[in-house]
């Protein structure tokens, strides 16, 4: 029976970096359900559909198959058997999948795409709800958190170090408003699963936090 892990948390506290370390560790597969939604972007892209066109986007997106696999050592994107991961990046598959992603529809298909992933590979998987609504029978559930002024320094060193200007206090004010925001949200809020494990990582680095997220999981086994 394939093994699934669900790590859920505001944004900034680090859940895509920890979820892709705790998934090489053990070799399962991380699922980067960003990159699914811009791989149903680039389907979109090259079926011709306008964005701003909501019925055409929800009919069409039915058709596209995406998962995650590893060749060659690295893990690629599929988009109906074809390693679309060089493309995902591009501008405009970006602009497709910010507008997309809002389409009812398209969240409806990469769930249910998420969730087959899950049945049959062994799979670390990071989001908002993903321990709530993807993957509710999670092996182990994760609510990986730290404080606003721990995420906004991070994030703001983040920004420094590539040259580019940040002000402390307003990040702190952006995280602050987006907590806000995916926290009340009508469909599918952030918020901690009953039988999630809270993470705060303010005192801990990443390899702290992955070894912490270890750890729980290797109770969980002893437990099974």
């Amino acid at each position: 029976m394939p093994i699934s892990i669900a790590i859920d948390g505001p944004a900034g506290a680090g859940k895509s970096t920890i979820a892709r370390r705790v998934a090489g560790k053990l070799g399962f597969i991380y699922v980067d359900t960003g990159a699914m939604y811009r791989a149903m972007a680039l389907f979109l892209l090259r079926k011709g559909i306008d964005p701003t066109d909501a019925e055409a986007v929800s009919g069409r997106c039915r058709e596209a198959q995406i998962s995650i696999a590893y060749r060659d050592g690295e893990q690629v994107v599929l988009l109906n058997g074809e390693d679309v991961t060089p493309f995902l990046r591009a501008e405009e598959v970006g602009n497709m999948a910010s507008v997309s992603s809002a389409n009812p529809q398209v969240r409806v298909k990469l769930v249910e795409l998420q969730q087959s992933l899950a049945r049959t590979e062994n799979v670390v998987m990071d989001g908002r709800d993903i321990g709530t609504v993807v993957l509710p029978q999670a092996d182990l559930k994760i609510y990986l958190t730290a404080s606003v002024e721990v995420r906004a320094n991070r994030r703001y060193l983040e920004l420094t170090k590539k040259g580019e200007a940040a002000v402390l206090s307003e990040i702190a004010a952006e995280i602050r408003e987006r907590d806000e925001r995916d926290m009340t949200r009508a469909v599918s809020p952030l918020k901690q699963a009953e039988d999630a494990v809270l993470v705060d990582t303010s005192q801990m680095d990443i390899e702290q936090a992955t070894d912490a997220i270890l750890a729980l999981y290797g109770q969980r086994v002893e437990e099974a």
